[in-house]
């Protein structure tokens, strides 16, 4: 079974920045892929980026350059940095973890002044 627990959400000032964590557990191999996904209301939900077991990333175009994910293999947990937050950022983060399409229940981020 696999557990995956997101947390560092909140609500922030446009500009600002928060971090995401997801921390994993149970049959968790870290050489797999893990994704952090993003869906505000009324629209589908999106990838916003990617890092897979050797470190090699990959972020959605509305997040480059603001966003970084990484990840500490030893601690199972996948974090997501974000900077220069906007109010187009807010919605619910989710981590999933690619191997078994396993899903975190989501951290709400929400940009406004």
């Amino acid at each position: 079974q696999v557990q995956l627990v997101e947390s560092g959400g909140g609500l922030v000032q446009p500009g600002g920045s928060l971090r995401l964590s997801c921390a994993a557990s149970g049959s968790i191999f870290t050489i797999y892929t893990m994704e952090w996904y993003r869906q505000a209301p009324g629209k589908q939900r999106e990838l916003v980026a990617a890092i897979s077991g050797n470190g090699r990333t990959k972020y959605a175009d509305s997040v480059k350059g603001r966003f970084t994910i990484s990840r500490d293999n030893a601690k199972t947990t996948v974090y997501l940095q974000m900077n220069s937050l906007k109010s187009e950022d807010t919605a619910v983060y989710y981590c999933h973890y690619v191997h078994l399409d396993h899903w975190g229940q989501g951290t709400q981020v929400t940009v406004s002044s």
